[in-house]
Parts: C-alpha cells; structure tokens; sequence
C-alpha cells in the first residue's frame, strides 16, 4: 500500500524546509545595507559572518578599523564582541542551531517514513516522532525570525540603521520555519489518523472471528 498524499505532504514540506533553512543558516544576508550610502560601513550581516567597510565603533577607544567579511567569532573581532554579540542577536543564533539540529533529525526520520513500509510495526511511532520533532524545530525557528524581526534592523545596533534592510537569508528562515511547522502538523495528523484505523483494525478482528 503506497503512501497517504497528507504523508506524501508533508514531505515535500519538510524537503523544502530544509534547503531553506540549510541556506538561510550559512549565508551572510539576514541584515544589509540598502545600497544608498556611496560609503556604507556596514554591508552585510548572517548568522556567523559579518561584512564591514571601513568600519570602526566609536563607542570604544581603539583605532581599529574593520573591512571586508569575517567570522563573527573572529579574533580579531574581540574587542567588539559587546557591539556584534547583543543578547537578542545571541538567542537568534541559539534558536536556530536548535532549528537546524533538530530539522536534521527530522530529516531523517522524514526518510523513514517516506522510505519505510507502511504496514512496519513502528511506521506509526516514526510518525510521531517525526511530526513532534519538525514541530519543535519550526518552533524555534519561528521563534529566532521573530525576535530577529523585531531587534534586528533597530537603530541600537549596526550603523546607518535607517540604511539597513531585512535580507532575503532571512525570509528563507520565515518560510522555511513555516514549512517546517507546516510539514510536523501534516505528519502528527496522519500519525493521527494511522493510529485510529489500527484501532479499527484491532476491534473488528474480534468480530471475524466470533462469526467464523
């Protein structure tokens, strides 16, 4: 018996989540410059990397200045971690590690189901598994677009803020958080759905065989 479409759904869902969040997790584009300073200092800003052009804090008495593209944990970024590391920035980073981890579980049990029999034994247990575990992980990706939606382009952080726009890394995070959400649902209904008609399954047989 081939798959239910709700099933076949949601991993189609889950397949598009991930190249979504796969890229929005390693490119630099959640914040960036709008193009209209003919000398912006700040350019470009992604989850672990962080673009300057000339850039130097006035906060702080060093001479430093930074250029071009660096890790955000860069060495030489030390004396500036205060200013690159705000707290809100630091729970996006953290929520959606915790996106990206738990989506790779999710993919792979993802694989189970889609690969797996449906008349397997534990076909029902992957199920929940796999819709609980991409609705968590949706739920902290959400959680992570959402503050850095909120925080992100405000005027206490990179300079020339009213220059700054929300970049397409970061809309990739917003519909790939929904898909993902939109994927653990489907596969928690048929998960649902799996489990009543083993249920019906289980309560007829005593029936076949009083009549036999």
């Amino acid at each position: 018996m081939g798959k239910s479409r709700t099933s076949k759904v949601a991993a189609i869902c889950t397949g598009l989540a991930f190249v979504f969040v796969v890229i929005a997790f390693t490119t630099p584009y959640w914040l960036e410059t709008d193009g209209k300073l003919a000398e912006p200092k700040f350019i470009r800003l992604g989850l672990w990397q962080v673009c300057f052009k000339n850039f130097k804090d006035i906060r702080h008495l060093y001479d430093t200045r930074f250029n071009d593209c660096w890790w955000i944990f860069e060495e030489e970024y030390y004396i500036i971690q205060d200013f690159l590391l705000p707290g809100f920035f630091v729970a996006v980073q953290l929520f959606f590690t915790l996106c990206m981890t738990l989506l790779l579980v999710g993919g792979f049990l993802t694989l189970l189901c889609t690969l797996g029999s449906r008349q397997h034994e534990k076909y029902q247990l992957y199920l929940w598994a796999t819709g609980g575990t991409l609705t968590l992980a949706a739920t902290f990706g959400l959680i992570a677009v959402i503050i850095f939606g909120a925080k992100g382009d405000g005027r206490d952080w990179m300079p020339n803020w009213e220059h700054n726009d929300i970049g397409w890394s970061f809309a990739l995070a917003v519909v790939g958080s929904v898909l993902l959400y939109t994927g653990g649902i489907l596969f928690l209904i048929e998960a649902r759905r799996t489990r009543k008609k083993e249920s019906h399954i289980l309560v007829e047989q005593p029936r076949t065989h009083t009549n036999i």
